[in-house]
């Protein structure tokens, strides 16, 4: 039995949809706003505030392992429904909250772990959501959007000890904009187009220290429209630490723009 901890996006519903294939036996914590997994079999709503009933549901469905996949948002934590456990344990969870959203799954992970509960990846039925290294597409990116790359790849090294801050947008060797809390999407739409065509990089890797178990880059269709949106010419990803969703879209539309797809290892 695998614990599934749900939260917002598409990546729980494809997870879920092979686990079904593969006929693994499963729960599902739903910690989604919408309560999206209601009427899913062995669907149990709960809260971060809620380890009791979290890991009192986990050890009496005899589940030793958990998948965390889609975007658990940070809470008001003034306005949480404790349990005894969520009293005792909350604290440590608002001092890492200061570190941004991430930091938030990986003290629950902690806390698991003390529970002799195991955390999996979060692609870890789902291999094929991470790419290889290689070019995806037609267009391959020329010595100006190298050296683009080359850039972006600096400046996240140098944001080391930001954690939100997994991709960067170089555009004629110069910084257009770094990736906030408020995610790549949120970096996107802030940036403006400058000329008709295309160029600039936008390149979206893990932080050294991230945990990769469930805090892979995410990119899909919606972000490669954005980049085209805004006039950048292509995306760089690290080898098997992504997740891209709608591939064979994102590639197509992507050839289509005369866009480029990278994946260094």
């Amino acid at each position: 039995m695998i614990g599934l901890i749900f939260g917002e996006t598409d990546l729980p519903k494809i997870i879920l949809k092979e686990i079904k294939i593969k006929k693994i036996k499963y729960l599902i914590i739903d910690l989604s706003i919408k309560k999206n997994f209601k009427k899913e079999k062995n669907s149990f709503k709960a809260s971060i505030g809620q380890f009791g009933k979290i890991i009192n549901i986990l050890k009496s469905n005899d589940c030793k392992k958990v998948l965390f996949a889609g975007k658990v948002s940070r809470p008001t934590f003034s306005k949480l429904r404790l349990d005894f456990k969520g009293i005792y344990y909350i604290p440590q969870i608002i001092k890492k909250s200061k570190l941004g959203d991430a930091a938030i799954l990986r003290e629950i992970i902690n806390i698991l772990r003390k529970e002799k509960i195991k955390t999996i990846s979060s692609i870890s039925f789902n291999k094929e959501l991470a790419l290889k290294s290689g070019i995806y597409t037609k267009t391959h990116p020329n010595k100006l959007d190298n050296a683009d790359i080359t850039i972006a790849k600096k400046v996240l090294k140098k944001t080391g000890d930001y954690n939100y801050s997994q991709a960067a947008i170089i555009r004629d060797k110069r910084l257009i904009a770094i990736e906030g809390k408020g995610g790549t999407q949120q970096m996107l739409l802030k940036c403006k187009r400058k000329k008709n065509d295309l160029h600039g990089v936008l390149v979206k890797f893990p932080k050294p220290k991230q945990d990769i178990r469930i805090d892979l880059p995410t990119i899909g269709l919606k972000t490669i429209k954005q980049c085209r949106k805004v006039g950048l010419k292509g995306l760089v990803l690290k080898a098997k630490k992504n997740i891209f969703l709608d591939r064979k879209k994102s590639i197509s539309y992507a050839n289509k723009n005369n866009m480029f797809i990278k994946v260094e290892r």
